[in-house]
C-alpha cells in the first residue's frame, strides 16, 4: 500500500517523539521532564503539520504519559478540575443562550441600522458589535458564528458577491474587518477567548494575579485604539470599492421590525449577562470566584427556562475544548513543575544576555508574535510558549506585569496573522471573498499595526496602571 500524505505526517511525528525520548537527557533535566517534553512536543507538532487534530493529539498524549509512568494519573488529569478550564466550558454552554434567544442577532442588526450607511460605518458597526459582545462570549469562534451571518447578509444586500472580481471587494473588506476585530476584542476582554484564562493561570505561577478589572484597565487604551484603527487601515490596504451603502440601515431596521419587541428570553439573557459581567468586573474587590459567577448565571438561565437540558450541547466544540484544554494545561503545568520551562528559559536568556530590559522585552514580544505563523491554535501557543517567554523576560529584568500583559495581549491579536491563525478566521475565510494571497498580506500588515500600537502605546500605559 502506498503511504498517504497523512500517514507520512504521522510517521514523522512518531519519529520525532521517539527521537527526543531516546536521546540522552540534557544535563540539568530529569528523565520525566525530558520524556514529558517529547510527548508534549509531538502533540503540538502533530497539530502544526496536520498529522492529528488537537483533540486526537491530546488524548494520545494523556494516555502515553500515564502508561509510560512519566506522570501519575493525578498529575496528568489534574486539568479536569482546574477552575479556568471549567470556566471556559460553562461559559461556552451559557453563550448558547445569546444565540438561542436571538439577542446576538438583535444586537448586530441594531448596530448596522445605526451605523451602516457607508462601508466604513458598516465596518465600525461590526467591530464595535463584536467588542460589545466580547465579555459575554469566552470564544471568539462563537462570536464569529454570530457575526458572520450578519456580515454575509449585509455584503450580499449591497450587491457584493465572491464571484464578482470587482463587487467582491466590499464583502472582502467587511470579512477581514470582522476577523481583525475578533482578534483585538479578545485582547480587550479577559473573558473573550479561552486562551486568556489559560494564560492567566500560567502568569499566576510567577506570582501575578490578574482579575477581570485589572485586565480591562491594562488593555482598554491600546485595544480600543486598535479597534478604532481597523476599518480605516483595512480600507487603505484593501479599498472596498463601494463607499456608500444607504440600503443597509433600512434592511437592518426592517429585520428588527420583523423581530418585534425583545422577548422574555432575550430580556432574561441580557439581564443575566449584565449581572455576570458586573460580577466579573468586581470579582477581585468582592473576593468572588469568576468560575462560580458563570455557574450561577448558567443556573439562572436553566431555572428560567431560557436554556433547557436538551439545549446543553457538550458535544462538538465544547467537549473537544474541555478535553484537549484540560490535558494540555496539565502537561504544561507539569513541564513547569519538573523544571523544563526554567531550563529552556535559561538557555534563551543566555542568548539575550547583556541586552537592556526594554530591548529584551521588545525582542521577546516580536518573536512571540512571529512564531504564530507556525501555530493554528492560540491556546496551543499559550500553553507551549507563554511561560517560557515570560520566564526569560523576567530573568532579563523586564517588569513582571509588563511582560505578562504584553504576552497575554499578543496571544489574541496575533491570531489574524494567517488565515488559519485562529479557528474564528475559518468561517470568514471560507466565504470566498478574499484570496489566500490577500489574506496573508492583510494579516501581516494589520498584525504589524497591532504590534506597533501595543508596544508604543500599550507599554507606557501598562507600566502606568501597574506602577502602584
Amino acid at each position: 500500500m502506498t503511504p498517504t500524505p497523512l500517514m507520512l505526517r504521522r510517521a514523522i511525528v512518531i519519529a520525532i517523539a521517539l527521537g527526543i525520548w531516546f536521546s540522552p537527557v540534557p544535563a540539568g533535566l530529569t528523565a520525566p521532564a525530558w520524556h514529558l517534553f517529547a510527548v508534549f512536543a509531538a502533540a503540538i507538532g502533530s497539530v502544526l503539520i496536520g498529522a492529528f487534530s488537537l483533540l486526537m493529539a491530546a488524548m494520545i498524549a494523556a494516555g502515553t504519559i500515564v502508561l509510560t509512568g512519566t506522570l501519575t494519573p493525578v498529575q496528568a488529569f489534574s486539568g479536569f478540575a482546574n477552575s479556568s478550564v471549567l470556566l471556559v466550558v460553562v461559559a461556552f454552554i451559557v453563550a448558547q443562550a445569546v444565540v438561542k434567544s436571538g439577542l446576538g442577532q438583535r444586537i448586530s442588526l441594531f448596530m448596522v441600522s445605526r451605523f451602516g450607511g457607508s462601508s466604513l460605518g458598516l465596518a465600525y458597526s461590526i467591530v464595535v458589535t463584536d467588542a460589545a459582545m466580547g465579555p459575554a462570549f469566552p470564544s471568539n469562534t462563537a462570536r464569529g458564528g454570530v457575526l458572520f451571518p450578519i456580515v454575509l447578509s449585509v455584503a450580499r444586500g449591497a450587491g457584493s458577491h465572491p464571484e464578482d472580481e470587482v463587487g467582491r471587494r466590499l464583502g472582502g473588506y467587511l470579512m477581514f474587518c470582522a476577523m481583525a476585530g475578533l482578534a483585538v476584542s479578545s485582547a480587550l476582554w479577559m473573558t473573550a477567548t479561552s486562551a486568556n484564562p489559560v494564560g492567566i493561570q500560567i502568569v499566576q505561577k510567577f506570582g501575578l494575579d490578574i482579575g477581570f478589572g485589572s485586565w480591562i484597565l491594562a488593555s482598554c487604551v491600546p485595544a480600543l485604539i486598535a479597534i478604532g484603527m481597523i476599518p480605516l487601515l483595512v480600507a487603505k490596504i484593501f479599498p472596498p470599492g463601494v463607499t456608500a451603502t444607504p440600503e443597509a440601515p433600512a434592511a437592518a431596521r426592517q429585520e428588527l421590525a420583523t423581530m418585534g419587541s425583545m422577548t422574555r428570553d432575550e430580556l432574561i439573557t441580557a439581564a443575566t449577562f449584565v449581572v455576570m459581567v458586573t460580577g466579573w468586573v468586581f470579582a477581585d474587590a468582592l473576593q468572588l470566584n469568576v468560575t462560580s459567577i458563570a455557574f450561577v448565571g448558567f443556573g439562572v438561565l436553566l431555572v428560567t427556562g431560557v436554556l433547557k437540558v436538551e439545549d446543553i450541547d457538550i458535544r462538538g466544540e465544547t467537549l473537544s475544548t474541555f478535553l484537549w484544554l484540560a490535558v494540555l494545561f496539565a502537561m504544561s503545568g507539569q513541564l513547569n513543575e519538573l523544571g523544563f520551562i526554567s531550563y529552556v528559559g535559561e538557555r534563551l536568556a543566555s542568548y539575550l544576555g547583556g541586552l537592556s530590559w526594554p530591548v529584551t522585552y521588545v525582542t521577546l514580544i516580536v518573536l512571540y508574535v512571529a512564531i504564530h505563523y507556525l501555530f493554528v491554535s492560540q491556546s496551543s501557543q499559550v500553553l507551549a510558549l507563554l511561560g517560557v517567554f515570560l520566564d526569560v523576560g523576567v530573568r532579563g529584568g523586564v517588569p513582571l506585569p509588563l511582560m505578562a500583559y504584553g504576552l497575554l495581549f499578543a496571544s489574541s491579536y496575533f491570531s489574524v496573522i494567517t488565515p488559519q491563525g485562529g479557528s474564528q478566521n475559518i468561517i470568514f475565510v471560507a466565504s470566498g471573498y478574499l484570496t489566500q494571497r490577500e489574506l496573508y498580506k492583510l494579516g501581516l500588515l494589520v498584525t504589524l499595526a497591532f504590534l506597533a500600537i501595543f508596544l508604543v502605546i500599550g507599554t507606557p500605559w501598562v507600566m502606568f496602571v501597574t506602577s502602584g
